[in-house]
């Protein structure tokens, strides 16, 4: 039985990857045969040329549920950029002003596991933030071709992380959105992207948008609090999605799965995640007792 699980559990990971890799692949050669024909999608065109004096588009360098990240090059520092735009949906929630407030506590962080915020601002109605361009991979990418990693590199990775987020709640700023897909891998060095982003997002949002909102599109790292739509979420928010990580880097799959992100959150809710050594023996015991710890269920009160 639970070897059949496992390999339900595989096909739907699989199933998953192949479509990734198929349509971002569509969306990389349709972008590129834009700039080969010397003209650029109408809202890109937009885009380009409210920040023309600033930034110069150059790809397209992926698309999530919150934003369109794009190669670019800082004019006036010569150097390469992710410039990261959000759904217009999302900006006309949020609004301009508001979110270049909210962003300014991101901007303060300085961690070498942080990549840091160089810039954000409004353009012509959009709502955009630049980060360094970093020449690598995510940790989503690394886990979509290697499925499992090793015990000892997981840690590391782990352990990498959990200093930056350490070194983040003592400055009062809280992730919320940790994920692979947020996990920059360079040279060997993991380094958190967006950080910040999802807080800044919530709260300029003003309450208009709850954090299973933001968090739809992937979520498998959410924590309980953030799967209720918890107003008061706490740096213990991010120690589980931390802890989910680390279960799929050690098991191939995140703690809970399913067919649809309702399916998901209802198990995040309700369930207690399988022990790691249930489906990787090989992982020591300690550690696998650290992950139960990360990823247990706040104790409610007795009413």
């Amino acid at each position: 039985m639970q070897s059949r699980e496992c390999e339900e559990r595989a096909s739907a990971r699989n199933q998953y990857t192949l479509w990734r890799r198929s349509s971002g692949r569509g969306k990389f050669f349709a972008f590129h045969n834009h700039i080969r024909d010397n003209r650029l999608p109408k809202p890109v065109e937009r885009l380009a040329a409210a920040l023309a004096d600033r930034y110069r588009i150059e790809s397209e360098l992926g698309e999530g549920g919150m934003a369109t990240v794009y190669l670019a090059e800082d004019l006036k520092h010569d150097r390469k950029v992710a410039l990261k735009v959000l759904k217009p949906d999302l900006a006309a929630v949020i609004g301009g002003e508001r979110f270049v407030v909210e962003i300014k506590t991101t901007a303060a962080l300085q961690h070498p596991h942080i990549l840091p915020l160089f810039d954000s601002g409004t353009a012509d109605g959009f709502l955009y933030y630049v980060m360094p361009y970093i020449q690598g991979e995510t940790l989503r990418t690394k886990l979509d071709r290697e499925t499992q990693l090793g015990i000892d590199e997981s840690v590391k990775i782990t352990t990498d992380m959990a200093d930056a987020l350490d070194y983040a709640h003592r400055h009062g700023v809280i992730h919320r959105d940790i994920k692979p897909e947020n996990i920059l891998l360079h040279d060997g060095r993991p380094m958190v992207a967006d950080f910040g982003i999802a807080m800044a997002l919530s709260a300029a949002a003003g309450g208009r948008m709850t954090e299973t909102g933001l968090s739809l599109e992937t979520p498998h790292y959410m924590s309980p609090e953030q799967a209720t739509g918890e107003r008061g979420i706490t740096n213990r928010s991010d120690i589980y999605s931390l802890g989910s990580v680390l279960y799929e880097m050690l098991t191939g799959n995140p703690p809970h799965t399913g067919a649809s992100a309702q399916q998901i959150i209802m198990k995040i809710v309700t369930e207690d995640a399988a022990p790691v050594t249930r489906l990787r023996k090989s992982v020591p015991t300690n550690i696998s007792a650290a992950i139960a710890t990360a990823v247990e269920k706040p104790t409610r009160p007795s009413k």
